[in-house]
């Protein structure tokens, strides 16, 4: 990259950053709230965001969006996610739907759907986990979809913890469309208007306190042959997709959002003044802020490593796992750190170390627990050193 480009883009980082920190965080207690008033902020933001030419900035450049290639869009994520508004509001928030859209969508969708996406006029949202069936173990789907003669599909079934479900337009569902529960062939995804019969809200499902999840039902809901999302029985390899880049970019907002609770610790720490002088002082304090850059310092290098890996079109399984266990802890991290050094008031309302909290917590279940990517990143480096095989390289 040249130095012209450089300036560039720490400019634009820049830009970013100080739209989000002066004009997103001061509405998020009313975007918090929904309702018509949140409605109003939110497009209230998205027209700044267009005036001041943030708007869409990773988003197809023919599609009137900022056209920037996935690493350098990975450069302002992090600015952008330090709330949990800002993507929403500066117009990226559907770059994962129209990424796979984009990819695998069909002529008619793509010309239907694509255009609306990007211009924040329609909102989609994922459904995969369902009641009885975990994210992380697919091939147990029970949501089936039926061909009939005319070449329409008609899906029946339930999924729960959707995002943004009942304000969504579209709503991909992965669904079996041949072969039995178990089996990995047979799942297909499919792009369902949430108008259409048959669809409903069954319920919200708060996640620790807060809103934004739902449980949705499919009741023999038709949808047109052309909103099938790539070939019948492509889902695995479309989702694996990407989760890759999903599970990469919400790393990139945990940093953001772990970087806000760090300033917001240090700023508590160099202000707040005892009997005894400026926390800052304090030994125990000094431990919290070394313990939390640390861990800033770490997980950042292996996150960029994973968005170099995805951008060249490579294999980043293992580098993709290891950042999304590293941030999501660093996330829970550095946000109980700095909730410890305000003491009661990092419990209460008026500051936002409680939602970053919890979204550190939740971050080790979302896109697959802990648990899930350790065994599967340990499996995959030691079949490097069965009997006969020559271990792999280690990058880094």
């Amino acid at each position: 990259m040249t130095v012209a480009k450089s300036a560039e883009s720490a400019e634009l980082r820049d830009r970013v950053e100080r739209f989000v920190r002066t004009r997103v965080v001061r509405y998020e207690p009313v975007l918090d709230s929904g309702g018509p008033a949140a409605a109003a902020a939110l497009a209230e933001l998205r027209d700044q965001a267009r005036e001041e030419g943030l708007w869409a900035l990773p988003l197809p450049a023919e599609l009137d969006g900022g056209g920037l290639p996935f690493a350098a869009y990975a450069e302002l994520a992090e600015a952008e996610g330090a709330s949990d508004h800002g993507p929403a509001a500066l117009g990226s928030a559907p770059y994962l739907d129209v990424t796979m859209l984009a990819r695998h969508a069909t002529d008619r969708v793509r010309e239907e759907y694509l255009a609306p996406l990007v211009a924040g006029t329609m909102r989609t949202c994922y459904a995969m986990t369902e009641p009885d069936t975990p994210g992380t173990d697919p091939l147990s789907t029970g949501t089936r979809a039926e061909r009939l003669a005319d070449g329409s599909w008609r899906i029946t079934g339930r999924k729960w913890f959707t995002s943004g479900a009942a304000a969504a337009d579209l709503v991909t569902v992965l669904a079996r469309t041949g072969g039995r529960p178990g089996d990995r062939e047979g799942l297909s995804l499919f792009l369902v208007p949430t108008g259409s019969p048959g669809f409903r809200i069954v319920r919200e499902l708060p996640v620790l306190g807060a809103a934004g999840q739902y449980e949705i039902e499919l009741d023999r809901v038709g949808v047109p042959g052309d909103h099938l999302i790539g070939a019948p029985g492509e889902a695995l390899a479309i989702a694996g997709e990407r989760l890759a880049l999903g599970r990469t970019l919400r790393c990139l907002r945990w940093l953001g959002q772990a970087r806000r609770a760090f300033d917001l610790m240090c700023e508590r720490a160099a202000e707040r003044r005892g009997s005894r002088g400026p926390l800052a002082e304090h030994q125990l304090v000094q431990q919290h802020v070394f313990e939390a850059l640390l861990a800033l310092r770490t997980t950042r290098p292996l996150v960029h490593e994973a968005v170099a890996l995805i951008a060249a079109g490579q294999d980043a399984r293992t580098e993709v796992g290891l950042a999304k266990v590293a941030a999501a802890r660093m996330l829970q991290q550095v946000t109980d750190s700095a909730i410890q050094v305000h003491g009661a008031a990092g419990l209460g309302p008026d500051t936002p170390l409680p939602g970053l909290f919890r979204g550190g917590r939740a971050a080790r279940i979302l896109d697959g627990p802990d648990e899930l990517h350790i065994t599967s990143v340990a499996r995959r480096v030691l079949r490097g050193y069965e009997p006969g095989v020559r271990p792999p390289a280690t990058r880094g």
